[in-house]
């Protein structure tokens, strides 16, 4: 955010070793007006683009997702494959057109039957994080497949 005010000091900096009229009203607009937009992006950035995986929930971005709707996370991408999975296509979480720029998408099935691209930096870690934090199924949670009635 400093950038932009320390551009401008520099030039008034400049102007008054030449000996010209400094534009006080002018660098000091423009130093505001650089700091207030990149504060803007700055805020921006954190709101959209920020993860936080709790015991209950995952939000990226502003989209939060109960645990509880994620029936399966999706392998890996393939890096040697020809093909896209069929994951890759699925609608990325947060209030954003698709996985923002440096980060990884990790495929999930929703208990729906959907499916959505969660997205992470480190993709490797997230995916361990999220795997852990998933309910596991218990042996009560499947159906008894012996024939027997209980």
């Amino acid at each position: 955010m400093a950038y932009g005010p320390i551009l401008c000091g520099l030039i008034l900096v400049g102007e008054l070793v030449a000996g010209s009229p400094p534009h006080w009203f002018a660098l000091i607009f423009c130093g505001v007006l650089i700091a207030w937009f990149v504060a803007l992006q700055v805020v921006a950035a954190r709101r959209h683009v920020s993860v936080e995986l709790t015991e209950t929930h995952l939000r990226e971005g502003t989209e939060s997702l109960p645990l509880s709707s994620i029936a399966e996370i999706f392998p890996a991408r393939d890096e040697e494959a020809w093909d896209d999975e069929a994951w890759e296509s699925a609608r990325a979480l947060g209030e954003l057109t698709g996985v923002p720029r440096r980060r990884t998408g990790i495929g999930l099935r929703l208990s729906g039957g959907g499916m959505v691209q969660a997205w992470a930096k480190d993709h490797k870690s997230f995916r361990a994080a999220l795997t852990a934090a998933l309910p596991q199924p218990t042996v009560d949670d499947h159906e008894n497949t012996d024939g027997v009635g209980r």
